[in-house]
């Protein structure tokens, strides 16, 4: 992919197909490297699908036979040095603590490192997509912390859907606010 918010956008997605109630993106950023994980309360993988998620011939989806989400964050993260874990608990055997963590880490200083991109426009995509999940988004970097929690956001709104247009423009102009206070570029 182009840029690392769209790996994000489709690992996120993959949350929410799992029944995911929240979902937490998290990206610590140093002056070298690059973290990002998501994190979900969704059904989870069992072991068998889980030993195979970075293959890309292995998919759940019945209207192809690849799956090229995780292999392609997996190959993005390796080529910079870093790379890729995903972990995961099944709600048959973990009734109560059930999902599944994904993290990559990125070395930004690599020839190859994929530029993060327009990651705004991926989390106001996410919450518009699946306004009843709680999304959680924290992007931690060396001049300081953008953060939202659709929780909260709730608790101000009411009726309110986070769907409604002026919402989303809200929430895109904030987490824009955000990156301009702590000078991200």
């Amino acid at each position: 992919m182009k840029e690392l918010s769209l790996n994000i956008l489709d690992i996120s997605m993959n949350s929410v197909k799992a029944r995911a109630g929240t979902v937490s993106v998290t990206l610590t950023e140093t002056d070298e490297t690059l973290e990002i994980k998501i994190a979900d309360d969704g059904c989870g993988m069992k072991k068998e699908l889980l030993e195979s998620v970075t293959d890309p011939f292995t998919t759940t989806r019945t209207t192809r036979k690849v799956g090229l989400g995780i292999p392609f964050f997996k190959m993005e993260a390796e080529q910079t040095g870093g790379f890729l874990t995903v972990t995961s608990k099944h709600e048959s055997e973990f009734p109560e603590s059930h999902g599944t963590v994904t993290t990559a880490l990125f070395y930004k200083n690599h020839l190859d490192f994929t530029p993060l991109g327009d990651i705004v426009s991926t989390v106001v995509t996410l919450i518009q997509g699946s306004p009843d999940i709680r999304w959680i988004f924290v992007h931690k970097t060396p001049r300081g912390e953008i953060s939202l929690d659709t929780d909260e956001l709730k608790a101000v709104l009411g009726d309110v859907p986070l769907s409604a247009p002026d919402v989303l423009v809200w929430i895109g102009e904030n987490l824009k606010e955000q990156y301009e206070t702590v000078g991200y570029n």
